[in-house]
């Protein structure tokens, strides 16, 4: 068998708990090693310009807990990218960068924004996210229960 070519920093299951410190999210993510970049479930996405002409995103999102109530986040605009659906529908979608916390890792995540209501998780983590993680696909959360 050939060698890692890198130090795997975790096993993750196929599903995990994550927290997005600077949006206070907490959520039930899916490891998606097809999907390329990482999403998470937006709604009235909107962009608009700051005073100084610089690019945000403002959009709604939820929380893992039951009666956490939506919240309306406002983020600086990383990126517009196309994205190709499993499916094979293509768009485009906002990109925007923040931290991700998996158990006792911390790293910077890209998010696409877009509407994942009829998805039964609300984040994918796709494999730029997982770079030096490994996935075991028959766990979940072996980082900590919901």
């Amino acid at each position: 068998m050939k060698e890692l070519p890198y130090q795997a920093k975790a096993i993750i299951g196929r599903r995990e708990m994550v927290t997005l410190p600077e949006l206070d999210l907490y959520l039930c993510c899916k490891a998606d090693t097809g999907a390329r970049t990482s999403a998470l479930h937006a709604e009235d996405v909107e962009v608009f310009h700051g005073d100084d002409e610089t690019p945000w995103v403002r959009f709604v999102t939820y929380s893992a807990a039951p009666d956490t109530p939506a919240q309306r986040l406002t983020l600086p605009l990383h990126d517009r990218r196309r994205i190709t659906s499993s499916n094979g529908h293509a768009e485009y979608r906002y990109v925007i960068r923040t931290p991700l916390r998996l158990g006792e890792l911390t790293f910077p995540v890209e998010l696409t924004l877009t509407d994942r209501r009829s998805m039964r998780h609300p984040m994918l983590l796709g494999r730029r996210a997982m770079r030096r993680l490994l996935v075991a696909p028959g766990a979940s959360f072996l980082h900590g229960e919901p």
